[in-house]
């Protein structure tokens, strides 16, 4: 399977929120208690139960008046996920399609991906004091995608500003937008092409990646690299001390049963 992407262009969007909606019809996602904050956008940032947003910002127009610049926020489904590389149960992983896929059964809740992703995205949801808590965040509606079917949130945008297709198509297509927009907008970016290896949510930005609040370089951090290299062998070392302790405690049993198997054919 070639691998799959959104391309979300900025200068389209129209901050209808549609996209937010879709999301949480097609995936049950319950509603959240929001307040006037003097701004359209809502709710403020993500949630476990808020797997997509769009971001609000005003910003000089140079002209004495203010231009709205809107952003979607969201798993960006990394090709080098800092996510993935932190996760110690296998939970989170690459598939087929290139996307950042989540097997809820299998999180452990320990929180490493919320701590070391560079965007921010993933949420926790549940008891921090007993430790029973789930992490979630978008998985690019595999479930949609695996039966020849755009995202939910793809599906339902009227301006266009959502494109899905293969990666490497829209990879062109994101190029092209941007010389499009640099007679307008100098500063206009396909920020996604060559960041951690390649987004599977690429964007073409009207302004730099910082006016949008993404990380002009965004890279793996180191811890996470290190615990990369160490999770598996201290895994591994976990699991082989299990083992002896199994072994160990069978061996000892056994022990106990003929001894006990010897004291009632003496008597």
């Amino acid at each position: 399977m070639a691998e799959k992407a959104i391309l979300y262009d900025s200068s389209k969007c129209t901050a209808c929120r549609g996209c937010q909606v879709a999301c949480k019809q097609w995936w049950g996602l319950p509603g959240e208690t929001t307040t006037q904050r003097g701004t359209y956008e809502n709710p403020p940032d993500l949630s476990a139960d808020t797997w997509v947003k769009i971001k609000f910002k005003e910003i000089s127009n140079g002209n004495g008046g203010v231009e709205w610049i809107f952003t979607r926020r969201s798993c960006m489904h990394c090709t080098d996920a800092a996510c993935i590389r932190v996760c110690p149960t296998g939970a989170l992983y690459h598939d087929p399609s290139g996307v950042v896929a989540y097997n809820k059964d299998l999180c452990s809740g320990c929180g490493y991906c919320v701590e070391f992703c560079p965007f921010d995205v993933p949420r926790a949801k549940g008891n921090n004091l007993t430790g029973i808590r789930k992490i979630d965040k978008c998985g690019l509606c595999g479930d949609r995608i695996g039966n020849g079917l755009t995202p939910a949130c793809v599906k339902t945008c009227p301006s266009g500003a959502l494109v899905f297709g293969d990666q490497s198509g829209l990879v062109d297509v994101g190029n092209k937008r941007v010389q499009e927009l640099k007679s307008t907008y100098p500063d206009a970016y396909l920020y996604g092409e060559k960041e951690l290896g390649g987004l599977h949510v690429m964007y073409v930005l009207t302004q730099t990646p910082d006016v949008h609040g993404l990380p002009a370089h965004p890279d793996v951090p180191a811890a996470a690299i290190a615990t990369d290299d160490i999770l598996p062998p201290l895994a591994y070392a976990l699991t082989g001390l299990a083992v002896v302790g199994l072994g160990i405690n069978y061996l000892v049993a056994r022990a106990n049963a003929n001894k006990e198997a010897e004291a009632k054919a003496k008597k």
